[in-house]
């Protein structure tokens, strides 16, 4: 990964652990196991291996790399079981932005031209200086993904192009819901005021039309691992002695020191807490369904002062 993105380097060496910890599909379930006519596919995070499988239905078989919400997505190291699932796939959907840089030392190890990867930074067409790499908060994301998932399937298997691609407009109307709910809390809370610790649901703030008064270099020295400078982490902590927002949404599977010190003074002042994910979490969620669950938590966090710190 590139310098500065993450901490702990330690945790690296847990990341096979992890991995079957988070009930990922194994190396033995694809390949020479997966039914014939079944396309093996697998996602660098689970939420892109959700669209996979609601796009491909019955025709795919779908593992996701990283899965497990208790674990930090930046500081995971492929094992070579990770190797085994992407050298097995038909079909790769990564994140890109260094976000899963893992992906792309596996592919060039064993290349496959008969594999076809879709990396969701080239497909928005973003340049590498994107900060934010969460790119799955942002609305307008995943129906692209999720057309582009139809026509590389239906590449692979063109007598179920039709399937895959009904699959893809079911899957993209299947969010109104989600965007009605945006809607909705654009129209009542214009330019709400929260803080984060880092930039995990920046994009769906955005259209939230949430005002994010944490300053983006305290975010970026979170989610790189470095100090943030004493000036940002004092006027992190104005926000919430003088009140100033309405709620405070923080990386639920990455905290320390700093980040529970920020917690708690939320909680001192009666802020309400929202946790944010990286990951999709499991059991329990699709991708629709976590991404109105966020908003819905922010909703009650406003207007309620109801803390949600898990899904």
């Amino acid at each position: 990964m590139p310098n500065g993105w993450r901490r702990l380097a330690a945790l690296a060496a847990l990341a096979g652990a992890a991995l079957l910890a988070a009930g990922c599909t194994s190396s033995s379930a694809l390949g020479t196991n997966a039914p014939d006519g079944t396309i093996i596919a697998v996602g660098a995070e689970n939420e892109y291996a959700d669209v996979i499988q609601q796009v491909g239905g019955k025709y795919v078989q779908v593992s996701a790399i990283m899965s497990n919400p208790g674990t930090d997505p930046h500081t995971f190291e492929a094992s070579a079981s990770v190797g085994r699932l992407v050298n097995a796939a038909q079909l790769v959907v990564q994140n890109g932005l260094g976000y899963d840089t893992f992906m792309d030392s596996i592919e060039r190890a064993v290349p496959d031209s008969g594999r076809r990867t879709i990396v969701v930074q080239q497909l928005l067409g973003l340049p590498d200086s994107t900060p934010n790499p969460h790119l799955w908060y942002d609305p307008a994301t995943m129906p692209k993904v999720a057309s582009a998932i139809a026509e590389d399937l239906a590449a692979i298997q063109p007598e179920h192009a039709a399937y895959f691609k009904a699959n893809a407009r079911t899957f993209t109307s299947s969010l109104q819901a989600w965007i009605n709910a945006i809607g909705s809390f654009k129209q009542q809370y214009p330019g709400t005021p929260v803080a984060t610790t880092e930039p995990v649901a920046d994009y769906l703030l955005q259209a939230l039309g949430a005002d994010n008064k944490t300053p983006w270099a305290f975010q970026a020295d979170v989610m790189n691992g470095t100090d943030p400078s004493a000036q940002d982490v004092a006027l992190e902590r104005s926000l919430f002695t003088q009140r100033k927002v309405k709620a405070f949404l923080y990386n639920q599977q990455v905290t320390d020191s700093l980040t529970e010190s920020f917690i708690s003074l939320a909680r001192a002042n009666h802020i309400p807490v929202v946790g944010v994910y990286e990951t999709m979490p499991e059991p329990g969620y699709h991708y629709q369904s976590w991404m109105l669950a966020e908003v819905r938590d922010l909703q009650k966090a406003v207007a309620s002062h109801v803390s949600s710190e898990h899904l």
